[in-house]
């Protein structure tokens, strides 16, 4: 049977302090925890009982055990799991300062294995014939990953749902584009004519498509390809905008921050599983939103990832604190 979500691109060990409001040099003791974006999207998915799988690469060590262990025990299918030898598995660590501040460290260089997945290695009947298949900024930061994304993109054809999660990381780009953005858009604008929705804050959106203002660039990401460009805009929520003329705009969900890190995997988890279910663009949206509220709540990215029921108890209290407050207005 055809995977419901395939997610492409970056994994690797996400080591997060067991101690907030310090710095890494300060820090005593730390968790252990799968990461990397598309990974934890497609956790997010099998939480919500959806069939998912990865395709990307780890480094031939422990640390590649650990990813393949968690993904069979988060219910994600590894086959699509490779190993390269160029470097060991990435690792990840982050401070965390909440409510807004959590510097990321990547140790990833000169390359992760993650980015040496080559065309001839993929399963196109697998990409093609998946529900959705999710790919990201980063897989078209380096050769080869940037020739397999495009390739797998090109084979699909936007057969069914294809997502693009705009996320920019600079870093990762090998200095062609980190000082200039716009040498990552001709990439950009190749992905987007194969995808049906785009995903992205304002940053990315600007790189992506020149236009920073939420309108403008949700109108450009249509312009480019898409059939629904999602925009979110931090503490001013999210907006949505269909190539039918719909839009949507989602405040956001009040929470007590501890780690917004994971927030936006969880955001992608939960819109795979609102497309999947048939939902008009208003519930996806905010059923997403509450989710990334959810897990920006919590210390982890893949463990935090929350079931349907607890996004629903999310949304119902977030509808009684707007109505007590209108309430009071």
């Amino acid at each position: 049977m055809p995977f419901d979500v395939l997610a492409m691109g970056r994994v690797g060990v996400d080591v997060y302090p067991l101690q907030t409001g310090v710095g890494l040099a300060e820090v005593t003791s730390f968790g252990k925890y799968l990461g990397g974006s598309p990974t934890n999207v497609a956790v997010a998915a099998a939480r919500y009982g959806r069939s998912a799988a990865v395709v990307t690469k780890t480094g031939r060590d422990p640390f590649g055990d650990f990813v393949r262990s968690a993904l069979t025990g988060y219910g994600v299918d590894i086959r699509f799991v490779g190993t390269s030898d160029i470097a060991p598995t990435p690792v990840t660590f982050c401070e965390i300062f909440p409510p807004d501040d959590f510097p990321l460290y990547f140790y990833r260089l000169p390359k992760a294995p993650d980015l040496d997945i080559r065309p001839e290695e993929l399963d196109l009947a697998a990409v093609r014939d998946a529900r959705i298949l999710w790919v990201t900024g980063t897989g078209l930061s380096e050769e080869p990953s940037r020739s397999a994304t495009l390739a797998a993109l090109a084979h699909r054809a936007k057969t069914g749902a294809t997502v693009f999660d705009l996320d920019w990381r600079p870093m990762f780009w090998n200095n062609t584009a980190s000082s200039d953005p716009a040498g990552a858009r001709a990439y950009y604008a190749e992905a987007l004519r194969h995808t049906t929705v785009a995903v992205g804050n304002l940053d990315e959106c600007e790189v992506a498509t020149g236009e920073r203002e939420p309108y403008a660039a949700a109108k450009a990401l249509l312009a480019a390809g898409v059939e629904l460009a999602v925009v979110k805009q931090g503490p001013k929520g999210v907006l949505a905008v269909g190539r039918d003329g719909s839009a949507a705009e989602i405040p956001p969900v009040p929470v007590d921050v501890v780690n917004g890190l994971g927030a936006g995997d969880a955001f992608g988890g939960a819109l795979c599983h609102g497309l999947l279910s048939g939902w008009d663009t208003l519930r996806t949206v905010a059923f997403a939103n509450a989710a990334g509220a959810i897990v920006a709540g919590r210390l982890s990215c893949s463990d935090a990832m929350p079931t349907q029921a607890e996004v629903e108890a999310k949304l119902r209290e977030a509808t009684l604190a707007a109505s007590a407050i209108e309430g009071k207005v």
